[in-house]
């Protein structure tokens, strides 16, 4: 008897959202701060708003789980002298 093995890859579920007017393809159950952090964006250093309302609690970026279709817009400050 042939015992064979099956390998199963484990595939990962993406959703999009719009970033900027971008399409971007994200994990599903990816979190505000996941997102900013696969951008390398520090939260202290921006404003997001997500379908039209500001996020203005950054404590809570981590907590906040993005959905499929969300509107994303990150505006950076930027510094000058």
């Amino acid at each position: 008897m042939t015992v064979s093995s099956t390998l199963v890859t484990e595939a990962i579920a993406e959703m999009a959202v719009t970033v900027n007017g971008a399409e971007r393809r994200v994990p599903v159950a990816f979190t505000v701060a996941d997102l900013l952090a696969s951008l390398e964006l520090d939260p202290r250093t921006v404003v997001i708003e997500r379908n039209g309302t500001i996020l203005r609690d950054r404590a809570s970026l981590a907590m906040i789980q993005l959905a499929a279709d969300d509107t994303i817009e990150i505006v950076h400050f930027v510094g000058g002298g």
